[in-house]
């Protein structure tokens, strides 16, 4: 069994939710997960990525998942997609392997044969299209006012880790008129604390959760 190393704190509530879906996944087979946590500060994060210092955010990360190699993790986990913006810059920065949200989101569009999708999370998220790191695939960016507000009502789940009615009814009625619209087949929830409000069976339309494809993965790391 491998020791995987998770950088929390990128956003409290989805490094909650990771570690409840680990230990669950890990329970139903009879599993119990080796784990080692850090906590980093998610405004230090963000305010890094509004000011595009991704040097320093890379250092900032570095810094944290050296920590975990020391407690013992043989992987790391970065609970959260913004900060994969920095993946290049990280990379050579750390000794670790990384068990990258991409790369699992890639596989799971391969295997359901997806090609036209769009995001909702972060604005750098949205307005970055996952960086050009997933190949293969058609990104649709919603409207720029559209963006705006899933930027304001994921902002607000960072902040209060809670769901607003508000918030809620006007993400399904973005995705409506994306697929309507633009012809997409499905919606990335690339935004990890999107779980607070809903997940793929709950949405009420098309979607990934990219938090549980990265999950499935850790899970994989874990009980190999």
């Amino acid at each position: 069994m491998a020791c995987v190393g998770i950088v929390g704190g990128l956003g409290v509530g989805a490094t909650v939710d990771y570690y409840k879906r680990i230990t669950a996944a890990c329970k139903a087979r009879n599993v119990v997960p080796d784990l080692v946590f850090v906590h980093a500060d998610v405004d230090r994060g963000q305010g890094y990525v509004r000011d595009g210092r991704l040097d320093a955010l890379a250092d900032y990360l570095a810094g944290f998942v050296e920590r975990l190699g020391r407690a013992g993790a043989e992987a790391a986990v970065l609970p959260a997609v913004t900060p994969h913006i920095c993946i290049s810059e990280l990379m050579p920065r750390i000794k670790l392997p990384l068990i990258n949200i991409v790369d699992a989101i890639g596989a799971e569009l391969r295997k359901r044969q997806l090609r036209r999708v769009a995001l909702f999370g972060t604005t750098f998220t949205m307005q970055g299209s996952l960086w050009g790191q997933l190949s293969g695939v058609d990104i649709v960016k919603p409207q720029p006012d559209e963006i705006a507000f899933v930027g304001r009502a994921y902002q607000r789940l960072l902040d209060t880790q809670r769901g607003h009615d508000e918030d809620t009814a006007g993400l399904r009625r973005i995705a409506a008129d994306l697929q309507r619209r633009d012809g997409v087949e499905a919606i990335l929830l690339a935004g990890t604390d999107l779980a607070v409000i809903f997940d793929e069976e709950t949405a009420g339309f098309p979607s990934i959760d990219c938090a549980r494809v990265h999950i499935d993965a850790i899970v994989e790391r874990l009980t190999s």
